[in-house]
Parts: C-alpha cells; structure tokens; sequence
C-alpha cells in the first residue's frame, strides 16, 4: 500500500517552517497517543505514521531529500531510532522538549509532567445559606439561630476513617507515594506513565478496618445549628462570612466557610432608598388647605408632623436621622414622608353646594356638570315664563 505523504499526515502545507511542523505534530500526537487510546488499534496505526512523518520533516536533511525524491529517499531512515534522542522512536530532542517529564506534560498534563506527591491535607468545601428577615431586622441588627446542613469531622474515628483501635497503612501498591509508574512497549518503543494509584485513590495509604459511623470516609452529614448576628443597616444582597463554620476538611484540613446572604423582606408601608426610607400618607383636603398636625409611622413608632396650609398632594417632608443605621456607624438616614391629599367620592348635596359656595367665592369657574344643570334650569323657566306669564 503506498505511503501517505508527510506533509498531509501532519496538515501542513510544503513550505512550513519547522515551528509549524512541530506545533502539528504536537498537536496530532496528543490526539492519537497510545496512552490516550488505549486498545484502539487504529488510533496506534495512525501515531506511527504522524511519528514517522514527523521524524522526517524535522530534520532538514531528511526533509530535503523528501522533498526531492519522495518516500525513496528516505527509505529506512524514518522512524528508526537512530537519532540522538532516540527512544524507540521517539526523538525528544528533535521534537523540541526538554526531556521525558516534557513529552509526559504534554501528553497528560503538568501532573504527570514530574513525580506527584501523596495527597495531604485539603481545605473543606465552603458553604452558602440564603436568610429572609424582616425590613426592622435588617433595620437595627438581630441574632438568627439556623440550621446549617454540612459535612463534619467523624466523631469516632476523628476523621481518619479507619474504625476506633486501628488506623490507616501504608499502601503495598505504591507504597505511600499515591503514585505508579508503568512502563509499556509498543512497537515504537518503550515508554514509561505515571499514574495515581487505583488501590489507593492516590491518598499513599488504605483503611483495612473502615469506622462503621462514617464508612471509611472520614466524614458525616450533620445540621448544626449555629447563631448568625447581623449587623444593624443589612440590605437584600449582603453577604456575611462566618470562619470555619464551613464543611470539615480532609485528611486534617481546615474547615471552610460558612456564607449568608440576606434578603430582606418588602415592608407594607415602608420602601427603602439607600440609608433613607419613604412612606406616604393620606390626609384630606380639608388639612391640605387648612394645615394641621397628623401622627406618622416611623421604624420607632410614631411621630409627629406638621401639615402647614395649602400643602399640596405629593409635598414630600424629611424626619431627620428616622431612616436606617449606616453600618459603618456613623449616624442614620433620613425618613422622606410623601403626603396624599384624599378627594371623598360620597359627597351629600349639602356638601356638594357648599363646595359650588366655595367655588364662587373663589371665582372658579363652574363645573361643566353644574354649567348643564344652570342650563336646564334656564330652559324650564322660559317655558313657564311663556305658559304661565
């Protein structure tokens, strides 16, 4: 069967530079690595042929005699180990990486690039909780005792796993490095990977006696209960950060966090801005014109305000300092009382005409349903101006 040519084995045209050629073969040789496809047989076809291709087109002379003459001539010379970082095929030097740690690196990442220690310790999972409180809560502060549901250190075994009396040991497979280095040969050579151990789970030791309360895990889900103070002038959106209160960690780690985000509930009569907070209030017409004094709710109870004559629906006044604590402590807002002057919808007629009385004495003009009734009445006193004289 006739060869391929190298060229379009790596996907480069013929003019490449060799950094072209060895970022294409990089590349193809992570997707078709052995390693990385084990049993498939195809995929193993297809990185010699990307290994042959690339021993060629790597080195100058090689590739020069290729270009001028083809697959003859450099007939033998591919592929044969011959070159001086030859490894069964494999020209680390050639290829541009620094050595074996190199070529693991970029076959299985920087975890196999160089030797892995046995896991240690590991910092616990942190938590979140989402807490509703009151708009007087988030006001002037308050303590919340709450269930926290989490993951926590195994009373009877601290931790370790293994059941009272016993403790964990060494592992025959790895002995305690977490790690195995297989070598493999394939037809293009030796090559050697390094793995987590499966016996293990790259922890260097095992439990041969699990604790029966936490089955050999070292941990169990417990809900505590924990009190959360919350500092006076919270809003929706808050976020406080309790140390440790976390998930326990493992193998003797640290605990995390706990973190509570505050949402705050809508109030029925307040609407908070900032620091500030609003209300409105109804009052009537009668004490719009003429002015009074009304009592006002307020965070602390009531209050009172002074209505001056001639207020008009919408008229806004401030409360000094009755608005929300700033939580760097340093004083309170303000409350901004918007007042609503009420129109009554069930007038009696002698309402209604001391209001036409009103009217006239303030030379307003009538209404176009008053100006209709002065009509009709107009009309039937010239009909009986004409019947009756």
């Amino acid at each position: 069967m006739p060869k391929r040519d190298y060229y379009e084995i790596l996907g480069v045209d013929r003019g490449a530079s060799q950094e072209e050629i060895k970022k294409a073969y990089r590349r193809l040789a992570r997707q078709y690595h052995p390693d990385l496809n084990p049993g498939n047989k195809e995929a193993e076809e297809k990185f010699k042929e990307i290994q042959e291709a690339y021993d060629v087109l790597s080195d100058p002379e090689k590739r020069s005699r290729y270009d001028q003459f083809g697959h003859a001539g450099v007939e033998g010379g591919a592929g044969a180990g011959s070159g001086p970082g030859g490894f069964g095929g494999f020209d680390f030097g050639g290829a541009g990486f620094g050595g074996f740690d190199d070529i693991l690196d970029m076959f299985f990442g920087e975890a196999l690039g160089g030797r892995r220690r046995r896991r240690g310790p590991e910092r616990g999972a942190d938590v979140r909780l989402d807490l509703d409180i009151s708009f007087e809560e988030a006001a002037f502060g308050t303590e919340k005792e709450v269930g926290v549901p989490r993951l926590e250190r195994c009373p009877d075994c601290g931790g370790s796993g293994a059941a009272p009396g016993t403790g964990p040991v060494t592992c025959p497979a790895c002995g305690g490095s977490g790690q195995v280095t297989i070598t493999q040969r394939t037809p293009l050579g030796y090559y050697q990977t390094i793995r987590t151990c499966q016996q293990c789970q790259g922890m260097g030791t095992i439990i041969s006696h699990p604790c029966k309360t936490c089955r050999g895990r070292g941990q169990v889900q417990r809900t505590r209960k924990i009190r959360i103070k919350i500092p006076p002038g919270v809003d929706t959106g808050a976020r406080l950060r309790l140390a440790g209160e976390g998930e326990a960690g493992e193998r003797g780690g640290p605990p995390g966090d706990l973190y509570v985000y505050i949402n705050v509930l809508p109030h029925k009569v307040f609407r908070r801005e900032g620091f500030d907070i609003l209300c409105e209030v109804p009052i009537s017409m009668v004490q719009a014109a003429l002015g009074d004094e009304i009592e006002v709710p307020t965070l602390e109870g009531k209050a009172h305000l002074i209505i001056p004559e001639g207020t008009q629906s919408g008229t806004s006044f401030r409360l000094k300092g009755k608005g929300i604590p700033r939580l760097n402590g340093a004083g309170r807002g303000d409350q901004h009382v918007v007042v609503r002057v009420v129109i009554p919808k069930d007038l009696t007629e002698r309402e209604k005409e001391l209001l036409r009385e009103f009217a006239r004495l303030r030379g307003w003009h009538p209404t176009a349903k008053d100006t209709e009734k002065e009509k009709e009445k107009g009309f039937f006193r010239k009909v009986k101006d004409a019947f009756m004289g």
